[in-house]
């Protein structure tokens, strides 16, 4: 810990331990931390607003008695543009809320302020979470997409900027900038956190994201937002049994590069001795893609209702979303839903014994290019199936390009996953 650069490039944990144990300060890290957003957000651009330095030490220092006695120290935090923050506009990414001020915090801001986090700033959304990009570039390859929709929260994590960052899920916006930048994303099982204060998009899908460096500091936030006994000692590790293997061919397009990290991937496993088992699913997998779509296009035009009516400020994909939605019929919408249930249940009962589920996160690395924010259909089944997931990074192509692979877990056992994630990345890193 000899320069700043160590101190941001820790994880969430591992500053608050070096904290603890004397070896830094709140404000050191604080400083780091703004010495890297000043360096590289002109390139980046992940914050769509944020503190001044002066300002965020300012109110730290008011605070100080606070901070020093809780868990978070006054450590910084990110903030997606979508989800309310008291002092500061959420826009959603769209001129229609230009200077929207909330009344209140999200619960997920508040708890997270409640435990010692410092809003450093709103994070760069796509329009209301969905496809019209924003600002945001990869900090991995500065010429390619940071995915989205949480393009900045992604961004502002891989760069090293803060230590935590709030996002959300509804197709792939946690999971894919993820597995883009090379970053820890996480998505709870259906339900997990409260969505209070958030902006809805299809409410049958909807989940909250968590970015961080390190499985212990999702293990860590995880529990401040569920308001359980959360600490920051070096989190449980444990290896799966078995994984059951999803191959990106029965989800849609996938590269040579992704399906050879895949094919890495399980031989690292059967070298640790998992047992693994690859998946035969036919059309299954696939055909949620379609009723993902159908959910999310019925929902988004109901959810938007407002914003409809400002047509000539929509992008032409959300207009076209809501279209769709309008046009389809209830049924439609209903049998998506029961499909998605009866998928879930299939496909735990195809391997019983599969402690999670190992695919691609995306179709490839990132592509070239700001105008688009890349295809999301290898995190629409999951999502609509209502599972937790993680990105797991490490594996990259032979350019040193991010390739994300996420692991999925079953439905309400969110802390067994961390806990085989945590095991598994280790081994991705090598």
């Amino acid at each position: 810990m000899n320069t700043k650069i160590d101190l941001n490039e820790m994880g969430l944990c591992q500053m608050l331990r070096a904290i603890e144990e004397g070896a830094c300060t709140t404000e050191s890290v604080i400083n780091a931390c703004f010495d890297r957003i000043e360096a590289r957000e002109p390139d980046v651009g992940a914050w769509q607003l944020k503190r001044s330095r002066d300002e965020y030490l300012a109110y730290y220092q008011a605070h100080k008695v606070f901070f020093d006695a809780s868990l978070l120290k006054g450590l910084p935090l990110g903030v997606k543009d979508i989800i309310d923050t008291e002092e500061m506009p959420t826009e959603m990414g769209s001129s229609i809320h230009t200077g929207r001020r909330p009344v209140e915090d999200a619960t997920c801001v508040a708890l997270i302020r409640a435990a010692g986090g410092i809003v450093l700033g709103k994070t760069v959304t796509t329009e209301f979470a969905y496809f019209k990009p924003g600002k945001t570039k990869n900090p991995a390859d500065l010429e390619r997409t940071p995915g989205g929709s949480s393009s900045g929260s992604a961004a502002a994590i891989f760069d090293n900027m803060v230590p935590m960052a709030l996002g959300s899920q509804t197709a792939a916006s946690v999971i894919r900038p993820a597995a883009y930048c090379g970053a820890i994303g996480y998505v709870g099982s259906r339900g997990e956190f409260s969505l209070r204060g958030g902006q809805p998009l299809a409410q049958s899908l909807d989940s909250l994201g968590l970015f961080a460096r390190n499985v212990e500091d999702i293990q860590l936030l995880r529990a401040i937002l569920l308001r359980q006994p959360a600490s920051i000692k070096s989190s449980a590790s444990t290896a799966p049994k078995c994984v059951l293997v999803c191959h990106g061919k029965l989800v849609g397009d996938t590269s040579s590069a992704m399906e050879n990290a895949t094919q890495n991937a399980i031989e690292i496993l059967k070298a640790q001795g998992v047992k693994v088992i690859e998946l035969d699913a036919g059309n299954r997998i696939k055909d949620m893609v379609n009723h993902h779509i159908n959910i999310m296009a019925w929902e988004v035009c109901r959810n938007l209702a407002i914003e409809s009516f400002h047509q000539d400020q929509l992008s032409d994909p959300l207009a076209a979303l809501m279209e769709q939605g309008l046009g389809m019929d209830r049924a439609t919408y209903i049998d998506s839903l029961d499909a998605t249930q009866a998928c879930r249940d299939w496909l735990w009962n195809y391997a019983p014994e599969a402690d999670a589920i190992l695919a691609p996160a995306a179709p490839d690395i990132a592509p070239l290019g700001h105008a688009a924010t890349g295809a999301p259909h290898m995190s629409r089944p999951w999502q609509a199936m209502g599972l937790p997931v993680i990105n797991v990074p490490g594996m990259t192509d032979e350019n040193g390009v991010p390739l994300g692979l996420q692991l999925i877990g079953k439905v309400r056992q969110d802390d067994t996953l961390l806990n085989h994630a945590n095991w598994l990345m280790p081994l991705f890193a090598k």
